[in-house]
């Protein structure tokens, strides 16, 4: 049985079809790139981590984009931080580059990448309208990006470290931000539902 696919928020904005798509949706990556750089930037201190708005910002992104685009956009933001620009939460100030990406933050960041893919799967599938599909969806997309942290943290530091350093300070900080990105974007589509 196939699942009906339902267009994401960006889709009002976009033509639908030809260059002018093209070009619309090369502007949102662009775009979705500059506010995962902020967000990444954007620290509150906790303890031993800093907690960045990233995962905030990913699901976000992934919600209004959709599948293909929200993809895209993280892949856009890996090559960025790949050829050097300081787009991470600590670059410049702890490495650049490829260094940088296989470091003790490699797992999150790929982690980023599978966390857009399944928000940006149930957004298309209509999720995206229901704050409670949507919050089931935005934890099991973040319980897979920590998953990829903790495994690769594990790899560097050991499986207890990589718990108590790189899981347990994300819980309520995460947990936080899921709820409050479930609440938004359905909010928007109620507001935009009004207009239309």
């Amino acid at each position: 049985m196939a699942i009906a696919t339902m267009s994401p928020l960006v889709s009002l904005a976009l033509p639908e079809k030809g260059a002018k798509r093209l070009a619309g949706q090369a502007l949102l990556a662009i775009g979705g790139t500059l506010l995962l750089t902020v967000s990444a930037k954007t620290k509150v201190f906790l303890g031993p981590v800093d907690i960045s708005l990233q995962t905030l910002a990913v699901l976000l992104i992934a919600s209004a984009f959709g599948l293909r685009l929200a993809v895209a956009t993280l892949v856009l933001y890996m090559a960025q931080g790949a050829m050097g620009m300081p787009v991470f939460q600590s670059s410049p100030e702890k490495g650049i580059g490829i260094a940088y990406m296989l470091g003790t933050t490699g797992g999150y960041l790929a982690g980023f990448v599978a966390m857009a893919a399944i928000a940006g799967w149930a957004a298309d599938r209509g999720f995206d309208r229901n704050p409670f599909k949507l919050f089931g969806a935005f934890m099991a997309a973040e319980i897979v990006m920590l998953a990829m942290g903790f495994a690769w943290l594990a790899v560097l530091i050991g499986a207890d470290k990589a718990w108590q350093f790189g899981v347990v300070p994300f819980i309520v900080g995460d947990l936080i931000k899921v709820a409050l990105a479930a609440s938004l974007v359905p909010a928007v589509w109620s507001i935009i539902a009004r207009f239309r």
